[in-house]
């Protein structure tokens, strides 16, 4: 189905943009918005260059992706014509057994991307997928539903920033070899910087992206990744929105820094990259293009994505202006739709897909504090009415999975963070980044955790290696494993190791370490002892 956009901002993109956008056309089971075009269209070879994913799981289907691009880097290199495209949903990897198929159409408007929204599955099972145009085909991709009812067992990743100019996707190429249900993405799909010479691998382009056009190569050039590819086709992904997907650091209707020069206005950049951003992810879109959505696995597990950029307030600048009243983070109207969800859920466990540090971080030694504003730090007044909630018990075992950091911060919540005394209210797992960073200088997070850990005493445990969190999510505990690789410059490096373990029990809110504290401080992390 479509779903309308009311803002008005949606009529003046820039670049190729169209006026009637309306976010990713989610074809149907049953191929209803296809329209066979009028004439056959001479398509050019290799077509499924940036390979196919799927994503948002609901009990009874999955949203399957793909884009027609034989040119990926120099705007798709597609004929500006509509193509029909078969999709299958098949039980086998040889697609002996077809449970769903259907057309659908790949519009120029769209960047010859599709998204079609495949029903009619059963809940809980996998599922293999493919399109295919003419005599060609797409590689093949691995998805599940969501299950119902008495669930004993959810396994998931949670990872986030993958800088493509810091490094190479090992993180992403052993990531898929695990088997997930899903991987919760939460922020810096990609990184809207300027090419910097003498990086590992340069970003496209002559500088920044701005327009629609640009967008778009710089989404394209993430997807020729072969690691990331591999780690879309593994598994259905849940993605969510922050500041690089558009803009170092914007808020709501805002640049951070309105005083650089750009080509466009802020609005119309912004525009640019949300439309390019939906293009080219497995999402559902909701009306206004709403990206915090909410997803059930039967009785064991609701996941509650949020989005903190699109309706944030403006910065503060200093901590007594991130304690007025008014500033938000999400906005009234997903202030209002988190806590009635919350309330509302009746599964055992309360996930939050969040995207910035929520557990708060004084970042300077001894006397005086320093605070990154950016995160839930500039936001203190919501931050304190949600811990406060999440302190009722009325939503049962919440944990918080975020991003951003760069490094693995895993930290207990508590309505005041940095008073040792204040009770715990649940648990925050923020991972490290896939790439962003680059080699990770470990000595240097030690130091500096050793000299601020009084500070803080919310954190548990910090690690500054390059990776992803794999989660095993069970009615009795979520057990945790902070998945670590070798190297992000070499590619050849082999895959991801165990560095640490935490658990968070069944009715016992906050986190722990799953074994020894030595064990992780010998793994290289900086355990709290």
């Amino acid at each position: 189905m479509h779903f309308p956009l009311p803002r008005r901002r949606f009529l003046a993109l820039v670049g190729s943009a169209t006026a009637g956008f309306v976010g990713p056309a989610l074809v149907g089971a049953d191929g209803a918005l296809a329209r066979v075009p009028r004439r056959r269209t001479v398509l050019p070879r290799d077509v499924f260059t940036l390979g196919v994913a799927s994503g948002d799981p609901l009990p009874d289907g999955v949203v399957l992706w793909t884009r027609l691009a034989p040119r990926p880097l120099e705007g798709g290199g597609m004929p500006p014509e509509p193509v029909e495209v078969r999709w299958e949903v098949a039980a086998d990897e040889r697609f002996r057994t077809l449970v769903r198929t259907g057309t659908a159409v790949a519009r120029p408007a769209g960047a010859h991307t599709l998204h079609v929204d495949a029903r009619g599955l059963r809940p809980g099972a996998s599922y293999f997928y493919r399109f295919r145009v003419g005599d060609q085909a797409s590689p093949v991709g691995r998805t599940r539903t969501a299950p119902t009812g008495a669930t004993r067992r959810l396994r998931f990743a949670t990872a986030s920033c993958q800088n493509y100019q810091d490094g190479y996707y090992t993180a992403h190429r052993a990531m898929a070899a695990e088997d997930l249900d899903f991987v919760a993405f939460l922020g810096d799909y990609l990184y809207e910087a300027a090419p910097w010479p003498g990086l590992l691998r340069e970003h496209i382009g002559p500088g920044q992206p701005y327009t629609l056009d640009e967008y778009r190569n710089r989404h394209a050039q993430y997807r020729t990744d072969p690691d990331l590819a591999r780690a879309h086709a593994s598994a259905p992904w849940i993605v969510s929105l922050d500041d690089h997907d558009v803009d170092d650091n914007w808020t709501g209707d805002g640049a951070a820094n309105p005083s650089e020069p750009s080509p466009v206005p802020f609005a119309a950049r912004r525009d640019a990259a949300l439309r390019a951003y939906v293009e080219h992810l497995p999402v559902r879109v909701g009306p206004g293009l709403r990206l915090y959505r909410r997803f059930r696995f039967g009785d064991l597990a609701t996941l509650h994505v949020l989005d903190t950029r699109q309706y944030r307030s403006a910065h503060p600048t200093t901590v007594a202006e991130a304690e007025e009243p008014w500033r938000s983070m999400t906005g009234p109207a997903q202030e209002r739709w988190l806590l009635d969800g919350l309330v509302d859920s009746d599964a055992r466990w309360s996930l939050l897909g969040n995207q910035v540090l929520l557990a708060g971080n004084d970042s300077r030694r001894g006397r005086g504090e320093k605070y990154s504003f950016d995160s839930w730090d500039g936001y203190r007044v919501q931050r304190r009415r949600l811990l406060n909630f999440l302190g009722t018990g009325l939503a049962p075992n919440p944990v918080v999975l975020s991003g951003d950091q760069h490094c693995t911060w895993v930290s207990q919540l508590n309505p005041d963070p940095l008073d040792e005394g204040s009770r715990v209210v649940g648990a925050e797992l923020s991972g490290t980044s896939i790439s962003s960073g680059g080699e990770p200088d470990v000595e240097r997070l030690r130091r500096e955790d050793d000299e601020t850990r009084a500070d803080n005493p919310q954190r548990l445990y910090v690690d500054a290696r390059r990776g992803y969190l794999l989660g095993e999510l069970t009615p009795d505990a979520l057990r945790v494993q902070l998945r670590v690789v070798d190297s992000v410059t070499d590619r050849r490096s082999g895959g991801a190791r165990t560095a640490a373990r935490f658990v968070v029990e069944n009715g016992h809110p906050g986190v722990g370490l799953d074994g020894p504290p030595d064990v992780h401080a010998a793994a290289g992390g900086a355990p709290v002892t």
